[in-house]
């Protein structure tokens, strides 16, 4: 987020989290108190290209975040392939400065089960997928940047 307050004094958010329960509200509540006045929130749970389709040059839009996006996808058992190729398609076309936050879900334990094994599988297509066509690549551990594919 400081990324894009840098880049911007009115940068956007679009967000992809669904406020399905308790728990889900408070997190959600807490990223909008911490996020202040001066953003200006998208709730786009699917619809992400269609979302970053609208902004122009200039405009600083932080994705948050793609592994929700994915998530919400699957569930909704839309048709994954043109889905992502969608969402492909409107970030390579967006003039807008994009900044994409995803989750790296394969590092952690296999899941158990075959839904589990899938959305890690799909999520770590995606990853690769934006990561081809992203200018930089920042992997954040531990609060620590690792840049894994310099600024271009």
């Amino acid at each position: 987020m400081l990324l894009a307050e840098r880049m911007t004094s009115h940068p956007v958010l679009i967000a992809t989290a669904i406020a399905g329960d308790e728990e889900m509200q408070r997190r959600i509540a807490r990223h909008r108190s911490e996020r202040g006045a001066h953003w200006t929130t998208v709730e786009a749970p699917l619809g992400v290209g269609e979302a970053i389709a609208k902004f122009s040059a200039g405009e600083t839009t932080v994705v948050d975040c793609l592994t929700f996006w994915l998530f919400n996808t699957m569930q909704e058992q839309k048709h994954l392939e043109s889905e992502v190729a969608r969402l492909i398609d409107a970030i390579e076309k967006s003039p807008a400065n994009l900044i994409l936050v995803s989750n790296e879900v394969g590092l952690g334990v296999v899941p158990a089960t075959t839904i589990g094994r899938d959305f890690r599988d799909e999520q770590g297509r995606l990853n690769q997928r934006l990561a081809e066509i992203a200018d930089q690549v920042i992997f954040l551990a531990a609060g620590l940047p690792l840049t894994l594919k310099p600024e271009r």
